[in-house]
């Protein structure tokens, strides 16, 4: 059709529902990885270990680190953050399955929109193509279709070959 595509077409493989539910699914699981962290022993970690007399423990799944290892999942990228405990382990693996069907999806969607838009034609009919000056169209010289043409009374082919 000659348009060029908005800025924000590579969106159009999934509707805005879906975009709407990863956005949340995002969001909750980040806060849940957060709070699961917090209550976990196993993701404490001594912070000093060469000072035994200091009791300063850590925690690696602070809630922006939290959300930076959501989103290094969601675009299937990773992060240098990984889970300790088998509760935060559960959670992360979800998420990475939950993203790596979306991915596919989404990617399979991009695909099929990709090839749909160089299908579409504009040129549906004959009236279409006279209509149209963009796509040029003749005939043999002298031959059946020339003819065809050239005797028709019907406007439409009227007009193509005027």
């Amino acid at each position: 059709n000659g348009t060029a595509p908005s800025v924000f077409s590579f969106l159009n493989p999934l509707s805005p529902d879906i975009w709407m539910y990863i956005l949340l699914a995002y969001l909750g699981v980040s806060c849940v990885l957060f709070v699961i962290a917090r209550f976990s022993p196993y993701e404490w970690y001594d912070a000093h270990p060469c000072n035994p007399g200091t009791d300063v423990v850590e925690n690696n799944f602070t809630l922006l680190n939290s959300f930076w290892f959501a989103i290094g999942a969601l675009m299937q990228q990773g992060s240098e953050l990984m889970p300790k405990a088998l509760s935060t382990r559960i959670i992360g693996g979800i998420w990475w399955f939950f993203t790596l069907i979306i991915i596919s999806s989404y990617t399979a969607n991009l695909a099929a929109f990709l090839t749909v838009e160089r299908m579409e034609s504009a040129i549906d009919s004959a009236d279409d193509l006279a209509k149209q000056t963009k796509i040029e169209y003749g005939a043999v010289i002298d031959g059946a279709t020339m003819n065809f043409f050239k005797k028709s009374h019907i406007s439409t082919f009227e007009k193509m070959w005027a």
